[in-house]
């Protein structure tokens, strides 16, 4: 991959987190952090609802189904163990409320030309 691939890919990232951000805020979610990062993992969105903390993980590929199946049960096996670990730290600088009661890891695919897929609950 060349330097203006990896530009050009790191560009249509950032547009996606915005765009699933967005999504999520019109339907009741508080965006509590963008692109955590916590070596080795980076967390794309913090999200909120009710008493539950959503890290959520934003795809973008050429189809829906592709942005679906790029998301491995390794990956969400790390980001389950990071986001039980953000929801014990009391007081930790982007969590100021009380730990959550609920945790969980939920997936946006997105596409060219296509709605938001907003997949909730994702399992290994």
């Amino acid at each position: 991959m060349t330097r203006r691939d990896r530009a050009s890919a790191e560009q249509a990232g950032r547009w996606a987190e915005r765009v699933a951000a967005l999504y999520l805020q019109l339907k009741g979610y508080r965006i509590r952090g963008r692109r955590i990062r916590r070596a080795p993992i980076e967390i794309d969105l913090l999200a909120e609802k009710g008493d539950t903390l959503v890290v959520v993980e934003v795809k973008y590929r050429r189809t829906l189904d592709e942005a679906v199946f790029a998301l491995k049960p390794e990956a969400v096996r790390r980001l389950e163990r990071l986001a039980s670990q953000l929801a014990a730290e009391a007081g930790w600088r982007r969590w100021p409320r009380p730990v959550a009661a609920n945790v969980r890891v939920d997936l946006i695919a997105l596409a060219p030309w296509a709605w938001p897929r907003h997949i909730r609950g994702v399992r290994p």
